[in-house]
């Protein structure tokens, strides 16, 4: 028989807390990246917000790291929804894409600047991860804005899926979403028109308008009369 507390199963009592705390986590993680909190704190600590990049990833990772002790605890055996066990190769395929934006993206960003520890070593903040401070619009990043988002999105279902899981895949997914459109706000602000037409060419997660114009282009090549005329 299984353990209830104030007539709800034990159980779903867990799985409750389990979804409170990784929404907590992702509210307050979004929250110290949102305009008003960043700009509040820019104001308020003038020429040492240089460390607030650091701060924030040193928080983030020491608030992740007991979230994740406890939702992958003996204790969240439940049983498998979703497995890839008949189509093994298309999980390895899902596993390889996202391992390969990981990477191609990688050469794009600056990690000092992205860890925070070149803001410190120049005495001044900075909003993108690009080394040079502008915008960078080649490689991956032309087909897609966000490949590392794009990666995480493909890494965390690439696994079986149990209620856990399940519960804890929705909640990152959906941080991620709102996490990007808070990150493009500020892109907005700081770049302006610039960002906006980038927005307008190359969609978000999806290689959607990338795969249009390829398939646009592939079109006037096939009906192109050989000879070249109209």
């Amino acid at each position: 028989m299984q353990a209830r507390i104030g007539g709800c199963p034990l159980a779903y009592q867990n799985y409750i807390l389990l979804s409170i705390l990784w929404i907590a986590y992702c509210v307050v993680h979004s929250a110290l990246i949102s305009v008003t909190v960043t700009d509040f704190f820019k104001r308020s600590l003038g020429n040492k917000y240089r460390f607030y990049r650091l701060f924030f990833n040193t928080f983030s990772l020491a608030t992740l790291v007991p979230l994740l002790m406890f939702s992958h605890s003996d204790s969240w055996k439940s049983e498998i929804l979703f497995a890839w066990d008949p189509i093994r190769p298309i999980q390895y395929g899902v596993i390889v894409l996202g391992a390969v934006l990981l990477l191609t993206a990688a050469r794009h960003y600056s990690m000092l600047q992205f860890l925070g520890l070149k803001q410190i070593g120049q005495e001044k903040s900075a909003r993108g991860m690009i080394g040079n401070g502008g915008l960078d619009t080649s490689g991956v990043l032309g087909v897609i804005r966000h490949p590392w988002y794009s990666a995480v999105f493909l890494l965390i279902w690439a696994g079986d899926i149990s209620l856990r899981e399940l519960i804890i895949n929705l909640i990152v997914s959906a941080y991620l979403v709102i996490g990007t459109i808070l990150e493009e706000r500020k892109l907005v602000l700081e770049f302006g028109d610039k960002y906006k037409d980038y927005q307008r060419q190359v969609s978000m997660f999806i290689p959607i308008k990338w795969l249009r114009l390829r398939f646009q282009a592939w079109k006037v090549r096939l009906y192109r009369p050989a000879d070249g005329s109209l």
